[in-house]
């Protein structure tokens, strides 16, 4: 689908923006918003370029650069924190030998922190796309990780 095509699925309205953004970001390949969407949608939708991207910028799930098709978000959030955050990152970096912000070389993962997910319960977690996982620890990681790499060589 177009930025066109989506743009006209919701209506060129401001208020309908952040579900454009993120439609335009999930049916790239490489998981981001394209400067080619942005202008697109300045144009479409009679909204600046500035506004545009202050909009996206401020929420951290949207990305100005390509990403992985799996995007890991790790809870950073103070229950995650005291729980054990910091050994889920090493755990995926050593998994998939990447940091914070990288993408692995076969592009299909992509590590970042976020502030909070929201399932304080089950700290610490992680989500990868749209689907949350908790009560983490090294084990567990490597499983679901296995898991997403084998369903890709299929």
């Amino acid at each position: 689908m177009t930025t066109k095509e989506i743009i006209k699925k919701h209506g060129n309205k401001k208020e309908n923006l952040l579900q454009i953004l993120h439609d335009i970001q999930s049916q790239n390949p490489k998981n981001y918003i394209t400067e080619e969407d942005i202008n697109t949608l300045s144009r479409e939708m009679i909204i600046s370029v500035s506004e545009i991207k202050g909009t996206a910028s401020f929420y951290t799930m949207f990305s100005f650069t390509p990403r992985g098709k799996y995007i890991i978000r790790v809870c950073e959030s103070p229950p995650c924190h005291i729980l054990g955050a910091q050994t889920i990152f090493g755990a995926i970096k050593s998994k998939l030998d990447i940091k914070v912000g990288e993408t692995t070389d076969d592009g299909l993962f992509t590590l970042e922190g976020t502030s909070c997910l929201g399932i304080c319960g089950v700290a610490p977690a992680m989500m990868i796309n749209d689907e949350a996982y908790g009560n983490l620890n090294e084990e567990k990681i490597d499983k679901i990780l296995d898991k997403i790499q084998e369903k890709e060589k299929i």
